[in-house]
């Protein structure tokens, strides 16, 4: 594809196309210093932000937003595979190919001569099948659940897993009843001084915030997010707050931003 078929991008069904001879322009010699340079390593960040962001525009629900983050997580799939490509390791069609077998191999019930009353079936038999296709049937239950997850995902994919097999607590008033208990737990520590059993309770009373927040169906991920900006938009209006008293957030006093800081919650903030 020329420079100027790329620039035109004329043409029903070839933007895929389209896509990758930007990318191997780009990569080419010739073509941009700071894509040329890049590895899988350091696009890691680029591949999170971009999540991240897709996230963000879903949350929205801007449908333009979200085919623009869509398409900045795409350019990642391509950017990965074109550096593949120039290793000779694979490109961007194998990619394809594998997801689609996959797709196949785990829905026997669609493809295949298998049944699945309901959504709690299919996972199951998702997972049945993943472990088996992993050769994990005599590792951990829990082996393969991603390392590389966020912390706060993992734990409430760690929690869902089990949960699955019977261990789980009966009712959400167990659930608040070891938040509880680990609340005492990381009091006691804290009393002692102990700094190893603070950071090991403190770590438990998150976990256990993690799985309240499974029991009520909601991502502590996004939660998290949410509690994020809150504190952001919160903070960012008390420093207005103390700039129309004239003081910047050097100049107040503790006790001039706990003031400023109630009457922006106090207004709904």
């Amino acid at each position: 594809m020329t420079d100027q078929e790329m620039i035109d991008g004329s043409g029903a069904g070839m933007q895929l196309d389209r896509l990758q001879a930007i990318m191997h322009r780009l990569r080419a010699p010739g073509g941009c210093p700071w894509d040329a340079e890049q590895t899988h390593e350091s696009l890691i960040p680029n591949l999170i932000e971009e999540s991240y962001e897709t996230v963000d525009a879903i949350k929205r629900g801007n449908d333009a937003d979200i085919m623009e983050e869509l398409g900045d997580l795409l350019l990642q799939v391509v950017f990965h595979s074109e550096i593949a490509a120039e290793r000779k390791s694979f490109v961007l069609d194998e990619v394809a190919g594998v997801i689609s077998e996959k797709l196949i191999r785990r829905h026997p019930h669609v493809f295949g001569e298998a049944s699945a009353e309901d959504a709690d079936d299919v996972l199951k038999q998702w997972d049945e099948i993943k472990r088996e296709e992993k050769g994990e049937k005599d590792v951990s239950y829990l082996h393969g659940v991603g390392r590389g997850l966020p912390a706060l995902v993992r734990a409430a994919k760690l929690q869902k897993k089990a949960a699955k097999i019977g261990f789980d607590w009966p009712g959400q008033a167990g659930v608040m009843a070891k938040i509880h208990e680990e609340m005492a737990e990381l009091q006691s520590a804290i009393d002692t001084n102990d700094a190893n059993a603070i950071e090991e309770e403190l770590g438990d009373l998150l976990l256990s915030a993690v799985n309240l927040a499974r029991f009520r169906h909601i991502d502590p991920e996004v939660l998290m997010a949410q509690a994020n900006a809150k504190f952001e938009r919160r903070f960012g209006e008390m420093e207005r707050h103390l700039k129309d008293c004239g003081l910047s957030l050097e100049m107040a006093t503790l006790p001039q931003m706990e003031e400023a800081w109630a009457n922006v919650k106090g207004q709904g903030f």
